[in-house]
């Protein structure tokens, strides 16, 4: 990991919007505007649960946080519903960069299902082309205001459908033409990637990167497909990996309230795996607790186990999901790290500085971000 460059802060008494943000793990069919769905969706003649922006935007929210990941899923029926003409999917787009751009992030990777969006007629590579005239319209409109952010898409295909050769396929194809990544997306429990094992030998043979959501609805055999089968350079939430680390509680401090009372902990060979090779965790604190994938630590953020992991030294990064039926940005992601866990400017940092090294960027673009990320640090420092 690269050494943060500013020295702690007891405090943060700044605007943590103004802070410079990488976003790896966001859903396009996830992000979208409420009133741009409503607009959207008259256009098209799908009904919605509401027209009112507000109160549509509560019903997401809500329908969201059942602590179910299925659930959870269902609300994408309306977003994807939207989306299935170029005019759709280039606005959509081109919001979805303004958006990142609003809140810090200067970059982006944005990850999306093509195979989702052919209801109107439209092809794989028409969908996938709109998507990127979007995108590169949201840059533009982002350097007018004197701003500047960079994105890419991550192709992904659906865990539970058969098309993922097609897909892997669709993603090389794109490479030179915005797409930097795949990912296979949908309801995890009872689709272990090795069902693409094909397609993601296909990726690896042309060296196009992948990263696998695993440990969000499943554990660790997830997991260790992801990264067997799947040759996963990054895992998708990945937060159920803490299934694999044994905490041993010091009865010594059992009556202490002001000690967290926790002994020896002991890694497994899968964490201990992920952890020493920095195989960077894309973790998404709002979003676990509402799907439920944190249910077995706990009820609340505080037990969320990325705190934990982050201590122990594993590449954590930090996310948003699905910024419309959380009601999150990736400023209030950090917001909500500082107040529970009592983050500085040192975490933030360095959590920032993960993401950026665990982006699909080449080296150089790399190396020029963390450079970026580290003097808007130190000018705050």
């Amino acid at each position: 990991m690269t050494e943060p460059i500013v020295d702690a802060a007891p405090a943060l008494d700044f605007d943590l919007k103004s802070l410079p943000k990488v976003s790896l793990h966001d859903h396009l069919d996830g992000g979208l505007r409420p009133a741009t769905i409503i607009e959207l969706a008259e256009a098209v003649g799908h009904t919605l649960p509401s027209t009112d922006p507000t109160a549509l935007g509560e019903w997401f929210r809500e329908s969201a946080d059942s602590g179910s990941l299925v659930r959870y899923l269902e609300t994408f029926d309306h977003t994807v519903a939207v989306m299935q003409t170029k005019e759709g999917l280039f606005r959509v787009a081109k919001e979805f960069v303004e958006d990142l751009a609003d809140d810090g992030v200067v970059y982006g990777e944005v990850r999306w299902a093509p195979e989702q969006h052919l209801q109107k007629g439209l092809t794989l590579d028409e969908v996938v082309e709109a998507v990127q005239e979007g995108l590169e319209a949201g840059v533009e409109a982002v350097a007018e205001t004197g701003r500047e952010i960079q994105v890419g898409q991550l192709i992904t295909a659906m865990r539970h459908a058969d098309r993922g050769q097609e897909i892997a396929e669709l993603a090389v194809r794109h490479r030179d033409k915005g797409a930097v990544g795949f990912d296979i997306a949908g309801a995890e429990d009872g689709f272990l990637p090795s069902r693409f094992r094909d397609a993601f030998t296909y990726l690896a043979e042309n060296n196009f990167p992948a990263t696998v959501h695993a440990g969000e609805a499943a554990g660790l055999d997830s997991i260790q497909s992801a990264l067997v089968d799947g040759r996963a350079l990054r895992l998708g939430h990945g937060v159920r990996i803490a299934e694999d680390i044994m905490v041993e509680f010091d009865e010594d401090d059992a009556d202490d309230e002001d000690s967290d009372n926790i002994g020896l902990v002991t890694l497994g060979n899968l964490s201990s795996w992920i952890r020493d090779r920095g195989i960077a965790l894309e973790i998404c604190p709002s979003s676990n607790l509402q799907t439920g994938a944190i249910a077995g630590f706990g009820e609340g953020i505080e037990s969320h186990p990325l705190d934990m992991l982050y201590q122990l030294g594993f590449n954590v990064t930090i996310n948003t999901d699905n910024r419309l039926m959380s009601g999150v940005t990736l400023t209030d992601e950090f917001e909500l790290l500082v107040e529970t866990f009592d983050y500085d400017l040192d975490d933030l940092l360095e959590l920032t500085l993960n993401a950026a090294e665990a982006s699909f960027l080449p080296l150089e673009e790399k190396e020029a971000l963390v450079e970026y990320i580290n003097d808007a640090y130190g000018d705050l420092g």
